[in-house]
């Protein structure tokens, strides 16, 4: 019996069936699930057809990839850090209860004295592993950390790995179990690499009573893949397999590894695939069923090749394997099948998982290898495709580590290099200028060098394998008029009070309907804010411009090497601080790219600079993916990171980094950008810690009106939360971006649209002055990415306040907007004038500015007299 979403099983394939697969392996066609399936059956004849097959496949990927005959090992040590989980898988040995064992974790002594001895005898890998969050279980792993000042098993697992580094110089591999997205942010900076067996994707092994991953949490195939999504998003190097014969069928097997290559395409994570077979132990559950057979191990791996492609690292457990009755080398008939890679196999350590197999002796592995006619290499915990390419995938923490181990001809290990700590890392990196520093003000005369960054084949993950998840019909209008005018006569009742399908409704509304619809949020505007038309004299600093987050939107992110990336000094940052406040600003937004080499204190010393110069200044600044960002670098919680930014001279924070709450399109529009669940995270901690923020919304890409509604709603219940919670509003307004498509990648792709229309604009602005009365007063219009015209139009449907003077907008003119990069107080006057409505100057949070402040604006028009562009000569 299938769990409810898993693929039925095929009966036993015909011999006509199996011949077509076949044919197609052969010829090198893409095969379908089925036809996976149907070859994973292959036997006998049919089985040396499919050996040959995907070895040829394997064949093509080394010699492609310049390695030849060479199949690779890595040789290393085992560090069992605690063998208690949470999970209760029914063939663990590993696994335990306290009372079997000294001490529920490892000592750093002896987890130093096993990295010491296997530095010794010549290894470079430290295989950390352990059961999944033993704390959330065992009372005795919560005090045993505590007592010991960490937090969690990963802080633990966090502080062994840069021990092991800055000790012994070996590399920590990470094995922890499931990871969020956030945990992979932790850890990613003291460890080259990580893994997780998939295992199965069969929901009946998890669901159903008595199956071999019931009861255990962590074995959901939907949260295990979720984590192999988010080391993808991560850029971590992952490790990750399957293992045969637990109870799944062939379909299943089949699936998970189409699964596996979906996200090896999406993404370009997954390192290597193991292909484990299972072994039963005695006193588990499990314990009197059957071994996999040699032939389905063989065949899953052939199939494995021939779905994953030539350039996949596919590999097979050698201590798991062998010839022990002497009839049939299994060592060659995996090397048939299509490996390129023997795992980790440790001349010290057991295998803790496998404790009744013992590794083979290297040498007579080296033997079997070559009796094959192939050369055993020994490799790095990473493979040398991600050492080759560097960032985003080696860390710079950890990058000095692998270079010293590394032979940088082949990216494989240098046999005889020596094994020394090294610190982890380098003293605090000091902002050092570089680069196209003034770009901020060439933006608008010269423009930006290339139409794109140079790793846009690489940094974005696979575009094809976005193209069928994008809904191009999304925002194709599906309400009659009835509906929006019933919807309309529950807005004028109640405006906040709206349903979904209400709101979708009045989110299609054109022609009268729509002047209707944007009356009635002008009103309620009135009713709420008044007539006035606010703006804050602000200066934009984005202090860097080297990314490789990977967003497909952004096209003002920068490779490190690119024509147009810069970093400022500190000074730099400073100054232009210091000349926004000569020119009447209160207020600098400081936001930058995820640059690498840039500490999680960076943060802190950047609002210091500017605290420090205009001791006044409004400091704004740091979006919730910088914010996680640097918690992750310092290894502290974002309530903490945050304490200590306001600390440093925070104000505020920009709630950018938002684009639309809703993971599925956030996987779209980012590779690597924060959840959805994250940023709610960072916000709701800025509120109770009463650090108001802004919140935004940017629409109009590979959306659909449906998302917006959600999304705003969403902002609506965390201001009411933060009303209720705190007694205070967090949010102080919401600002609606309209994509911006000309420079953006996803649309270079031909994924995204040309931004959203002009009704589309007027209504979503109208809709969030309905939906958000009572609890976000103030509505934004952007109008570095709206035509004027259009923003006049807004100032009549709901948007109360402009937005800032700016100064420098670089980001929006990186991706092709033509409404420059500042608006002086005289531009934002002759906007507005138009409609009839005053003007205000206002501050970040909506108050009244001094006078003094107002003075120095109006005689400097708000623009710093440094990027106000000269007029031509009178000729």
């Amino acid at each position: 019996m299938s769990g409810a979403n898993d693929p039925e099983p095929i009966p036993t394939p015909t011999a006509s069936a199996m011949r077509r697969a076949l044919a197609r392996a052969r010829d090198g066609k893409t095969l379908d699930p089925t036809e996976a399936e149907i070859l994973l059956h292959a036997r006998g004849e049919d089985l040396d057809l499919l050996l040959d097959h995907a070895g040829r496949v394997r064949d093509a990927g080394l010699e492609a990839s310049g390695r030849g005959n060479v199949i690779t090992y890595s040789r290393k040590v085992f560090v069992p850090l605690t063998r208690l989980c949470r999970d209760r898988c029914h063939y663990c040995t590993f696994a335990t209860v306290p009372g079997r064992l000294e001490s529920p974790y490892m000592s750093p002594d002896e987890v130093l004295e096993i990295a010491r001895k296997g530095a010794e005898m010549g290894c470079k890998e430290v295989l950390i592993t352990l059961g999944d969050r033993p704390e959330d279980r065992w009372k005795q792993a919560a005090e045993w950390l505590d007592s010991r000042g960490y937090d969690d098993t990963l802080s633990y697992v966090r502080a062994m790995a840069i021990m092991i580094l800055e000790e012994t110089g070996l590399l920590p591999h990470l094995n922890p179990g499931v990871l969020t997205w956030s945990d992979f942010q932790r850890l990613k900076p003291v460890s080259p690499s990580m893994g997780m067996m998939l295992e199965t994707t069969s929901r009946r092994l998890f669901e159903e009573k008595g199956q071999a991953h019931y009861g255990s949490p962590d074995k959901d195939p939907a949260v295990r893949l979720r984590a192999l999504e988010d080391a993808g998003r991560s850029s971590v190097p992952f490790t990750t397999g399957l293992l045969l014969g637990i109870g799944e069928t062939l379909a299943d097997r089949a699936h998970s590894i189409f699964a596996m290559r979906g996200v090896s395409r999406r993404y370009g994570g997954l390192q290597e695939v193991i292909v484990q077979n299972f072994r039963a132990k005695p006193d588990t559950a499990m314990m009197h069923r059957p071994d996999a057979e040699r032939e389905e191990m063989a065949a899953t791996i052939a199939v494995t090749r021939l779905v994953m492609g030539p350039k996949a690292h596919i590999q097979a457990p050698p201590n798991l394997i062998g010839a022990e009755d002497g009839s049939v080398d299994e060592y060659a008939l995996m090397i048939r099948a299509g490996i390129d890679d023997w795992g980790g196999v440790s001349p010290l350590t057991a295998d803790h998982v496998n404790p009744e197999r013992p590794w083979p002796q290297i040498d007579d592995l080296a033997a079997r290898t070559a009796a094959q006619g192939f050369t055993l290499r020994e490799r790095l915990t990473v493979y040398p495709e991600y050492i080759r390419a560097g960032e985003p995938w080696i860390d710079p923490r950890v990058r000095a580590h692998v270079d010293a181990l590394v032979d940088p001809e082949t990216g494989l290990a240098r046999e005889d290099a020596p094994l020394v700590g090294r610190p982890w890392q380098a003293p605090e990196a000091v902002m050092v200028s570089s680069g196209r520093t003034d770009l901020h003000t060439d933006i608008d005369t010269e423009g930006r060098t290339e139409d794109r960054r140079s790793d846009f084949d690489a940094v974005y993950g696979d575009w094809d394998e976005l193209t069928p998840i994008v809904d191009r019909q999304g925002a194709v209008p599906r309400r009659t008029d009835p509906e929006i005018a019933a919807a309309l006569r529950s807005a004028e009742r109640d405006p906040a009070g709206l349903s979904d399908a209400e709101a979708l409704a009045l989110l299609h509304a054109d022609g009268d309907a729509l002047e209707a619809f944007t009356g009635l949020a002008d009103r309620v505007r009135r009713d709420t804010v008044g007539d006035d038309v606010t703006y804050v004299v602000t200066r934009n600093i984005n202090f860097t411009n080297v990314c490789y987050t990977g967003c497909r939107f952004c096209a003002f992110a920068q490779r490190r090497t690119d024509a147009d990336a810069y970093t400022l000094s500190l000074d730099q940052v400073a100054d232009r601080a210091e000349e926004a406040w000569k020119a009447g600003a209160t207020e600098v937004c400081m936001q930058g790219g995820i640059h690498p080499d840039l500490p999680g204190t960076a943060y802190f010393d950047i609002a210091a600079a500017v605290r420090e110069r205009v001791p006044d200044m409004h400091v704004h600044a740091f979006s919730p993916m910088e914010v996680v960002n640097g918690a992750a670098r310092t290894n502290m919680s974002v309530r903490d990171w945050l304490t200590r930014a306001r600390e440093s001279g925070l104000g505020s924070i920009p709630g950018t980094a938002a684009e639309i709450l809703d993971d599925e399109i956030r996987w779209v529009l980012t590779k690597g950008k924060l959840p959805a669940s994250e940023w709610v995270d960072v916000i709701t901690n800025a509120h109770d810690l009463g650090i108001p923020t802004t919140s935004t919304m940017m629409y109009g890409h590979v959306d659909s009106p449906h998302h917006w509604v959600a999304h705003i709603k969403l902002l609506r219940s965390l201001q009411e939360r933060s009303r209720e919670r705190n007694g205070r509003p967090g949010f102080t307004e919401f600002v609606l971006l309209p994509f911006v498509h000309t420079s953006a990648p996803i649309y270079l792709a031909g994924l995204a649209r040309t931004g959203p229309t002009v009704r589309e604009n007027r209504a979503v602005h109208a809709l969030a002055r309905l939906l958000l009365h009572g609890q976000i007063d103030n509505i934004q219009g952007s109008w570095v990415k709206l035509a004027e015209g259009t923003f006049r139009q807004l100032l009549q449907g709901g948007v109360n306040d402009v937005g800032g003077t700016l100064m420098e907008e670089t980001i929006s003119r990186m991706a092709g907007s033509g409404q420059g990069s500042y608006k002086t107080i005289s531009d934002i006057k002759a906007l507005v004038e138009p409609t009839g409505r005053p003007v205000r100057q206002r501050t970040t949070t909506y108050g009244p500015v001094p006078e003094e402040r107002q003075k120095v604006a109006e005689a400097s028009d708000g623009v710093a007299p440094s990027i106000l562009r000269r007029g031509l000569p009178v000729v």
